[in-house]
């Protein structure tokens, strides 16, 4: 391993691996994808998506053995053993650095169905990556700002179409819908400008996943709540691909999906409810789990 190369070395190095290993790997995707689009036909689908997703984590194979190549990790992993790939998963994760899912697709991939994001629908510009996700059939959604839904209130009924449109793609294959509750990555500053009743977490929104219960609810059968840790401190893309992250904790408790969590979370107020209660007190034993970890770190320093 390449851990002796100094930091900014590291760091080019695995950025033009990661560059390359999406190039090459995205034009088979896409070419299949073509396929795909013009004999929709389910037999035929359903055998090119199984092809697609094995592409797909041939790419995350590749990406995991460039992370061991330059970066010296000590995971620390709970609760893995307990996944597998024949179930349908809502995964929810907090989320704080764009490393969190380099971290979720390392751990994830091959234990779980493919992980599939709702991307805001501007990444589908994204070079090589855009394409890729399209290819795969990543949801896109448009986001409205609260503004924009005032004046218009049509658009979050137009939003909820597409989720669920999006939604109907994956009932034929085991999938994993990943959901960053929190809508945006975490940092004190918006931890603050939000009155966050959580320390080391945002408010989580309840509306989006709620939404993919209901729609999915014949399918989905267990939820995955993921909570990734950073003991020393966030690390951005850069520290993490140039080896100076050294220490990561995730930890993934299952859930099973009970009736008791499916409902009509916007005509039903007593569900919507119950609803909130149940993600906000399991967002509070997340901001637990968190604080006593950076708690453990801090207090284990050498002096």
């Amino acid at each position: 391993m390449l851990y002796f190369l100094p930091y900014s070395i590291k760091g080019v190095l695995s950025i033009l691996f990661y560059t390359v290993n999406t190039i090459l790997l995205t034009l088979p995707l896409i070419l299949i994808s073509f396929f795909k689009l013009f004999i929709p036909v389910p037999s035929v689908v359903v055998v090119l998506d199984k092809i697609l997703i094995g592409i797909s984590s041939l790419w995350i194979d590749i990406n995991s053995f460039n992370s061991k190549l330059f970066c010296n990790i000590n995971w620390d992993i709970r609760g893995l053993e307990k996944l597998t790939k024949k179930e349908w998963y809502l995964v929810l994760s907090n989320h704080q650095s764009w490393v969190d899912i380099l971290v979720l697709q390392t751990l994830l991939n091959r234990k779980i169905p493919m992980l599939k994001f709702f991307l805001k629908k501007e990444l589908i510009w994204v070079p090589f990556l855009g394409l890729a996700w399209w290819a795969l059939d990543f949801p896109f959604m448009k986001r409205y700002s609260k503004t924009q839904l005032k004046g218009k209130p049509h658009l979050k009924n137009k939003d909820l179409a597409s989720t669920k449109k999006a939604c109907e793609k994956f009932k034929h294959t085991p999938v994993s819908i990943m959901n960053f509750v929190e809508g945006t990555r975490f940092t004190p500053h918006k931890n603050k400008s939000q009155n966050s009743p959580f320390n080391h977490l945002l408010i989580p929104k309840a509306g989006g996943i709620a939404f993919v219960m209901g729609a999915m609810g014949d399918y989905l059968h267990k939820i995955i709540d993921v909570t990734i840790v950073y003991p020393d401190k966030i690390p951005t893309f850069w520290e993490y691909i140039s080896g100076k992250v050294t220490h990561i904790i995730v930890d993934f408790q299952v859930i099973p999906l009970t009736d008791s969590l499916t409902g009509d979370y916007f005509n039903d107020p007593e569900y919507k409810n119950h609803f909130y209660i149940w993600l906000n007190t399991l967002w509070q034993k997340k901001d637990e789990k968190i604080k006593n970890e950076t708690s453990f770190s801090e207090n284990n320093q050498p002096f």
